[in-house]
């Protein structure tokens, strides 16, 4: 599920091609009258390069629309967020990192004071302003460090790093892209970025992410771009099998480009939603990449399913499987693992028609094991990047999915996470 970087036509991992141009370096205040900025705030632990308390800004009012975790326990700052952004005014978001706000008495209170600051500090009225917060449970915001750094945020249009470094917790580097293209003669860019490095699972997880555009996009139609996005990306994306209180990914859309209002039905609607899956599916490749304590990253490629939903559901189980991923580890060529993963994903499959893959290697065809050169795919599985792809000979639909080894590294970080 990876976009070349390049700055010609990219190909998207289902095969669609759009001419577009990809930015490495370019961020949330890419695309026109978006700025950014972040400050220490003292929210976690000190060093020189950190940042913790941001805030994304539209300098003009923007559609916003947004999708949020399925844990049954919520962060305040996800349930105040959900609420400002179905009622439409939304056009700014302030972000701190190192405490989630979530199961503490005071989250509804702080949450709610956090944005009010921000809101003030930029000069919008208090329901324009969402919130995203992210680190460890059951610990309460020190507000009193909060109030004395929000006057220290200055914004730019160069703020992007900034912000992006401002989400970050146990990540080891910050992620952010852009991507353009034409739509009506008209240049659209699309920027985001996102963090997150350990409890990801499909549904989302420990992570944030934030996409702008300044295209012109009606509402109903900007979420549909969303969910199509996030549902291909985000949600086929495994680090670990955990969903936190937390998740949340906003998509503002302001119309500073000047394009006519793009709808389900006018020209370009598809081009959009292609760009914007193509910039998310990049940066989750890297929030797989920068997952805790890995280095080696899969992809789980399912053909020929009966339906969209059959191939997706096999390709999140599989990607999701610790056997899987610790197999990927070891350089395992083990596929059993991942034939066995696959018949757990509760989706009907016809053994004899089931053929797999690793690196476009040939392992089982028709239902049966071939004959290999163990030591050969030994090699290619200690590459930084492994393939693995399942052909299910049932019918046209096809998902791919995206995950991590799982390293005694990541258990031995996560004992001792709070410690």
């Amino acid at each position: 599920m990876c976009v070349t970087l390049a700055h010609f036509y990219i190909e998207w991992y289902l095969g669609v091609f759009v001419a577009i141009e990809f930015f490495k370096s370019g961020g949330v205040t890419s695309p026109k009258a978006f700025v950014a900025g972040a400050v220490y705030a003292g929210i976690k632990t000190f060093s020189d390069d950190k940042l913790d308390l941001g805030i994304l800004f539209s300098e003009s009012p923007c559609t916003t629309v947004g999708t949020y975790t399925q844990n049954e326990i919520k962060s305040a700052s996800v349930v105040l967020t959900k609420k400002r952004v179905g009622a439409g005014r939304v056009r700014a978001v302030v972000t701190s990192s190192g405490i989630a706000n979530a199961v503490v008495e005071a989250g509804e209170k702080d949450a709610i004071d956090l944005a009010s600051l921000a809101a003030d500090h930029i000069g919008i009225k208090e329901d324009e302003m969402a919130i995203c917060t992210t680190g460890l449970i059951g610990v309460e915001l020190p507000m009193a460090l909060i109030r004395s750094a929000m006057p220290k945020i200055t914004l730019s249009d160069q703020g992007s790093n900034q912000f992006a470094r401002s989400i970050l917790t146990t990540d080891l580097k910050a992620k952010s892209a852009a991507i353009s293209l034409k739509i009506d003669e008209e240049e659209i860019i699309i920027g985001g970025c996102v963090k997150g490095s350990g409890m990801i699972h499909p549904n989302m997880a420990t992570m944030l992410a934030f996409f702008t555009t300044d295209a012109k996009v009606e509402r109903d139609f900007l979420s549909h771009a969303l969910k199509e996005a996030v549902d291909d990306t985000f949600n086929m994306t495994s680090v670990d099998g955990d969903t936190s209180p937390n998740d949340t990914v906003l998509l503002l859309a302001n119309g500073a480009a000047g394009n006519k209002l793009l709808s389900e039905t006018s020209n370009g609607s598809s081009e959009f939603i292609d760009a914007l899956r193509m910039l998310a599916s990049s940066l989750c490749k890297e929030l797989v990449a920068d997952a805790e304590g890995s280095n080696r990253i899969f992809s789980v490629t399912v053909h020929n399913a009966a339906s969209k939903n059959d191939a997706r559901d096999i390709a999140r189980t599989i990607a999701s499987s610790n056997l899987v991923k610790s197999a990927i580890h070891g350089s395992d060529p083990n596929w059993g693992r991942v034939i066995a993963a696959a018949g757990r994903a509760g989706v009907k499959i016809k053994e004899e028609k089931v053929s797999f893959y690793i690196n476009d290697i040939c392992l089982m065809e028709n239902g049966l094991p071939i004959s290999f050169h163990k030591e050969a795919i030994v090699s290619i599985m200690s590459r930084p990047e492994i393939s693995l792809k399942l052909e299910l000979g049932l019918g046209e639909f096809s998902a791919t999915a995206c995950g991590c080894e799982l390293s005694e590294e990541y258990v031995t970080f996560n004992s001792a996470y709070t410690t």
